[in-house]
């Protein structure tokens, strides 16, 4: 294949590593890696993909309009203001695609989301690594760090994998202090978790600045169907969906999105229990030792003493059936992400983590 070569930089990109999903051995598996709702989908959007499972020779919709529709009467958005794509991961690439490129810079923090960089770096921008302060977004690090080819500001609120969120009033600050040329783009992932929280929206909706990513993969279980969607100014919306491909969603997606987001009832009795067991697993670990930040989403970030304690934790959860996940690519080694689950899984995990301070091995 002499002579034929990548876009530069292309090569230097770090390939995105998953939580795992099997033990070698184990078929009982609790796996507490990916931040997945331990309920799974509501029945309502189980029942929407069976009625269109006979329909998989059409086309799906183009616009998506039934989902957008969906989206604007439960948070109250305009429709013509959203765009829907496969997982929030698609809308944050037609960001840096449509926004960013060689020559300029993309500013994402130092334990965000990984695939902040890494569509950064593919659209052949700078990326810009943001440090935190005690895992926590800084807003005055990310103003001192803009420049003149700062084109988009990225903000994971709350954040994975630390569970930490920054205020409205520290967004708002953010946004007026960004340069006049670039975006700032709320990662709204877990925004569901948190009671009353817009994820941004109500920014997205006033500044002409703002841009907001939000998706189904968690709190909805929709993390097979890879549904996400983006909200902001309209003049944002008409760029990014001239890089968006006509059926970049499935006719089964739409289905499942727009009965899950309707499912208010079943979104509530998720969060709720999220709630419930993330507080009883923070106490609980805390009662072995290991320490947390207050979590707002559906995982707990549990720091050890050191690498080699994270490491020998995980090595025997896993010989014990429970995945969970390490975070050294974020550059907290010493700690391991664990999500939520359902109450059993929440006791078993946290009755280990308790063996294995106690010496177990």
């Amino acid at each position: 294949m002499a002579g034929i070569e990548p876009q530069p930089g292309i090569m230097d990109i770090e390939l995105y590593v998953g939580g795992k999903s099997h033990l070698a051995g184990v078929s009982n598996v609790i796996k507490l890696s990916s931040n997945e709702n331990p309920f799974g989908p509501s029945h309502a959007t189980q029942e929407a993909v069976r009625r269109v499972v006979h329909e998989m020779h059409r086309y799906p919709s183009s616009d998506h309009i039934e989902l957008r529709e969906a989206i604007g009467e439960v948070w109250g958005l305009d429709p013509q203001r959203v765009i829907c794509g496969n997982g929030s991961d698609e809308i944050i690439a037609f960001l840096c695609q449509a926004y960013a490129g060689p020559g300029t810079e993309v500013i994402h923090t130092e334990h965000g989301f990984a695939m902040h960089k890494i569509s950064a770096m593919a659209a052949g921008a700078t990326p810009i690594e943001v440090a935190e302060q005690d895992r926590v977004v800084s807003v005055d690090n990310i103003l001192a760090a803009c420049t003149e080819r700062t084109k988009l500001v990225f903000v994971a609120n709350p954040a994975n994998p630390t569970g930490t969120m920054i205020g409205l009033a520290e967004l708002e600050r953010l946004a007026n202090g960004i340069p006049e040329t670039a975006i700032l783009v709320i990662d709204s992932a877990y925004a569901e978790y948190v009671e009353g929280y817009d994820g941004g929206a109500k920014l997205a909706t006033d500044r002409p600045n703002v841009f907001m990513t939000r998706t189904f993969s968690k709190l909805y279980g929709l993390g097979g169907m890879r549904i996400g969607w983006g909200y902001g100014p309209q003049e944002i919306i008409d760029v990014l969906n001239r890089v968006r491909g006509p059926f970049n969603v499935t006719a089964l997606t739409l289905a499942a999105a727009e009965a899950a987001i309707r499912d208010t009832a079943y979104v509530e009795k998720c969060r709720t229990e999220n709630a419930r067991m993330r507080a009883w697993l923070g106490e609980a670990l805390a009662e072995h030792g290991v320490s947390s930040d207050a979590s707002t989403a559906n995982f707990i970030l549990a720091r050890f003493g050191s690498q080699d304690e994270a490491e020998a934790c995980d090595s025997y959860l896993q010989s014990q059936g429970v995945i969970v996940r390490r975070t050294t690519g974020y550059k907290l080694p010493h700690a391991l992400r664990i999500t939520v689950g359902d109450e059993a899984s929440c006791r078993r995990v946290a009755h280990l983590v308790g063996q294995f301070k106690a010496g177990a091995r």
